[in-house]
């Protein structure tokens, strides 16, 4: 059985708070019979307002979702109740799954199965065309819409510095006066110049007019990162071939997995140290961080959700990661600097259990590690990080001081050496906490310029996620 998630990872999956609040109320073994868990999956008979009870079926490991209620919702609150159940323990042990959980589970594999067969052996594998792209696809003809991409996207840049000058010259109040998404047009733009990537960014600095004080200097530092990635694009061919590959990956141009595993790969033993969903895109996605155990390389794999698909995922071997395991793999990074997002390849065995981590250096290493990978993509906003530390939580009566970063009085993990970095403020903070039981533990998390994101915490050699 996968390690149990914590509450907030679940009520992550909810699509609104509406859901949340719902979910809240069901994560109890009240509304719950013949709950159980077998493996990755979960199931329970939920009552509700009917005759029958609500059959609630998890798989884990996509995570993927049945229940009979009606709800058009996606996973709906008995679901994320009987995660929440889970969560807590109150989920029992079970040697296999209930006969509607096992009905399901088959239905689906076959399902998959069927799925696949279309795509079976249409192409020999001695045919010229499971080996030569050219064969496939016009090279000239793929030269020319590359052509006419790129073209379209300095088209928007263009139209895009010039909406970055007309919002200074206006004025940041007239900003905050416009209400959130002020923003969404240009994003949209954006879209259509087929540059996602730069629309992704506008949507989020939408909000940062009402994220609290000292807002504009956040929102001009956002203005500033644009301009910068807009005038990258325009010396794209003088640029370095790394740091362009880095330039084209912010803006939002495509490398495929096929291209990327005909780079070198680096065989090692991988760490699994870190695991985050990624709720808030229109497509959700599930981030994994790993680390070399001879190379001491990190990588970072990225599988997004596919309705309908195997295990719900791109790739559902990626999705089943867990903290607490190594994988024996061939990894091939994508383009760009530094190094970290990769593919996975050739798998040399099944993931298997590890012993915790050694977590060398503290605080001033992770910032140290941090600033060298700004050197290399000034737009980089997330570095893992791995540390031993003590957390702390808020004196009674205290928090952080605004909405708009980690600054006051709020969480902290302190070092052995004493320095302190600031923790995201989530509710698995008190699991971090009460596992350390105050006293230092090892950590693996996510560095955001505004804080520390914890995802993983051992007691001992046991990985708990939080």
């Amino acid at each position: 059985m996968p390690a149990r998630w914590s509450a907030d990872s679940v009520l992550d999956l909810a699509s609104d708070e509406s859901s949340r609040r719902s979910a809240t109320g069901l994560g109890r073994p009240a509304p719950w019979s013949g709950t159980g868990v077998a493996g990755d999956v979960v199931w329970g008979l939920c009552a509700g307002s009917g005759k029958n009870p609500y059959q609630t079926i998890v798989d884990l490991s996509g995570p993927a979702y049945k229940c009979s209620c009606p709800s058009r919702k996606f996973p709906c609150k008995h679901a994320l109740g009987l995660l929440l159940n889970w969560a807590n323990g109150s989920v029992p042990e079970e040697s296999a799954p209930a006969d509607f959980a096992r009905a399901w589970l088959e239905d689906r594999r076959a399902r998959a199965e069927k799925a696949e067969k279309p795509f079976a052996g249409t192409v020999p594998a001695d045919s010229p065309l499971a080996t030569d792209p050219g064969t496939v696809k016009d090279q000239a003809a793929a030269a020319r819409r590359a052509q006419q991409r790129a073209q379209r996207v300095a088209g928007g840049l263009a139209e895009l510095q010039s909406w970055l000058r007309d919002q200074v010259l206006v004025g940041l109040s007239a900003t905050a006066a416009s209400g959130p998404g002020h923003a969404n047009g240009v994003a949209a733009r954006m879209v259509d110049a087929q540059a996602p990537g730069v629309a992704t960014a506008l949507r989020e600095l939408s909000a940062v007019p009402s994220s609290g004080d000292g807002w504009p200097g956040r929102l001009l530092s956002e203005y500033a990162q644009l301009h910068l990635l807009a005038r990258a694009h325009e010396r794209l061919d003088t640029l370095p071939p790394d740091l362009a590959a880095t330039v084209r990956s912010r803006v939002g141009y495509p490398t495929s997995r096929k291209d990327v595993l005909t780079r070198p790969a680096v065989t090692d033993h991988w760490a699994v140290l870190g695991v985050r969903d990624l709720v808030d895109g229109a497509v959700p996605g599930r981030r994994v961080w790993l680390r070399g155990r001879d190379s001491g390389q990190w990588a970072m794999l990225l599988t997004f959700g596919v309705p309908g698909g195997p295990g719900g995922w791109q790739d559902p071997d990626t999705a089943r990661l867990r903290p607490g395991t190594e994988l024996h793999a061939s990894l091939h990074y994508y383009p760009g600097q530094p190094p970290m997002r990769a593919a996975a390849g050739e798998r040399h065995a099944q993931p298997a259990p590890v012993s915790r981590p050694d977590a060398a250096g503290g605080a001033a290493a992770v910032l140290a590690a941090y600033a060298a990978g700004l050197e290399q993509d000034p737009w980089l906003t997330v570095w893992p990080a791995l540390l031993a530390g003590t957390p702390v939580a808020p004196a009674p009566g205290s928090g952080p001081s605004g909405g708009g970063g980690l600054r006051g009085t709020g969480w902290h993990l302190i070092d052995a050496a004493g320095a302190a970095l600031p923790l995201a403020e989530r509710e698995s903070l008190w699991t971090l906490l009460a596992v350390s039981g105050g006293s230092p533990v090892t950590v693996a998390a996510e560095w955001h310029p505004d804080g520390l994101l914890p995802l993983t915490v051992w007691h001992g050699n046991r990985a708990v996620a939080l």
